[in-house]
């Protein structure tokens, strides 16, 4: 295993961390189907990888990951608490209440946090989280009170993430990316604020649907070969963690595949939108037009009943909204050159015939 700098906060962390998803129990809408991992079985998972060098463990509050949290607070307590980064999160938005969820937190643990995120910030809550005595203020003085070490902004969006890396407050980001989904990765390589801080990965498997089509080694190796602190991926076998923690894992520059190259391996298997999830279009409607091509994709990578019906929820709308824009800026915008209209046509036409 190898380690980086984690920004500015003086730990260095490994370069593969150990997401909890798959070591949860309960009935709890992240859970993946074919996981449900009884809490010894759990714990020599995260040994496993523990002996394997990593030392960065990512979990979340209680309700939304099972009994993940309750799982690593046991596992610190065996391997050594110092010997290991915890990292959580919370889904809140104000003040008050995230206070609460950190204080939560740390009980269900058994001790503090080396991380905490605001988790899955997005435009419609992005005021509520930074405005004086939102969740930022919590984490402040939650940090200052010992709780937790450092805290963070986690979000699957551009503009949120460069918000929080030029506010002051924040010590570590979170963020998603992989080498189909490269864009906002691409983004952030260029924008010297990054650079101050401490930066997760996760989705470097595109929940897992990506290692169908291209060797883990592949995948990490990629998303490694941006400047960031750390790549997130859910484990829940020791399979998982040889294949994902073995010395061997990162590859050279010359290995990893453009772009393009990696379109082409999935041409073999459907026709894909060229769209790498980069943010910058725009739709004067709202329409978040990278979030419809990621659930086209994702149907015919293998999250087919997931990503229909998540299209289905306002394709029609979007479609509407799209034939009667005259101005069209966000063919502008995109990098890319994609044909957007025609390409939410297709996706419409799809959702009608396979519902």
């Amino acid at each position: 295993m190898y380690y980086r700098k984690l920004g500015r906060t003086g730990l260095n962390v490994s370069e593969v961390g150990f997401g909890t998803i798959p070591v949860l129990k309960g009935s709890v809408p992240v859970l993946p189907d074919y996981y449900n991992l009884e809490e010894e079985e759990a714990l020599k998972v995260m040994e496993h990888a523990f002996r394997r060098g990593c030392n960065l463990y990512d979990t979340a509050i209680v309700p939304e990951y099972g009994d993940a949290e309750l799982k690593l607070g046991k596992f610190a307590a065996r391997v050594g608490r110092k010997n290991v980064i915890l990292s959580d999160k919370a889904r809140f938005f104000d003040g008050n209440e995230m206070y609460q969820a950190v204080c939560t937190s740390c009980e269900n643990l058994g001790t503090y946090a080396d991380l905490y995120f605001v988790h899955q910030v997005e435009e419609e809550h992005e005021e509520e989280v930074f405005r004086p005595g939102g969740a930022l203020d919590a984490l402040t003085e939650l940090k200052m009170e010992g709780k937790i070490r450092f805290l963070g902004i986690a979000s699957h969006y551009y503009e949120t993430l460069i918000r929080g890396a030029g506010d002051c407050r924040v010590d570590v980001l979170q963020g998603s990316g992989n080498l189909l989904e490269r864009g906002m990765l691409d983004r952030m390589r260029t924008e010297p604020l990054f650079s101050e801080k401490g930066i997760l990965i996760n989705k470097v498997y595109a929940a897992g649907i990506l290692t169908s089509f291209f060797p883990v080694r592949m995948l990490l190796g990629t998303v490694l070969s941006y400047p960031i602190s750390c790549a997130l991926i859910g484990i829940g076998t020791s399979e998982q963690v040889d294949e994902a923690m073995g010395r061997e894992v990162g590859i050279g520059q010359e290995e990893q595949p453009s772009f393009e190259e990696v379109l082409s391996v999935l041409e073999k298997d459907y026709q894909p939108i060229p769209c790498d999830r980069c943010q910058r279009c725009r739709c004067p409607y709202g329409t978040e037009i990278h979030t419809l091509f990621r659930q086209y994709q994702y149907y015919f990578l293998g999250k087919e009943y997931w990503a229909l019906r998540k299209l289905d929820l306002g394709i029609d709308k979007s479609a509407e909204l799209c034939r009667k824009c005259e101005w069209m800026p966000c063919m502008e915008q995109c990098p890319r050159r994609i044909r957007i209209p025609e390409e939410v046509e297709k996706i419409q036409k799809l959702v009608r015939e396979r519902l």
